[in-house]
């Protein structure tokens, strides 16, 4: 859970909602064919749930002081300029998650795991 402060009392916001958030804006960026394991909770999943397709797979958030820090792991389709690709998944991610809960993102992290020829 992470907890926003308010003149109204305290929010909280799940780690699911964030995930899936994020993942959703993420997913939908150009050049990114799909997201990665980003621990082993979730390599586990995706070994016992083959056909299954999780929203939250590759993304972590943590509650960083004043913002929320966020890593991504994703795959990207090669040959495309995986700068650009990272520089609009970082603007989308931020903004989506501002604009959604109005809490400040400190700071985007992007792991390019793997890249696919489609």
């Amino acid at each position: 859970m992470i907890g926003l402060e308010t003149h109204l009392g305290t929010v909280e916001i799940s780690q699911n909602y964030f995930s899936k958030l994020i993942g959703n804006a993420a997913s939908s960026c150009f050049g990114v064919v799909g997201m990665a394991n980003s621990n082993a909770r979730q390599g586990l999943r995706s070994l016992i749930f083959r056909n299954n397709t999780y929203l939250d797979k590759g993304v972590s958030v943590r509650n960083d002081g004043g913002g929320l820090s966020i890593d991504l792991h994703i795959i990207v389709t090669y040959g495309l300029n995986i700068s650009a690709i990272v520089k609009s998944i970082v603007n989308k991610v931020r903004y989506t998650v501002e604009q959604a809960t109005g809490l400040t993102v400190k700071k985007v992290n992007v792991y390019v795991d793997g890249m696919i020829t489609e």
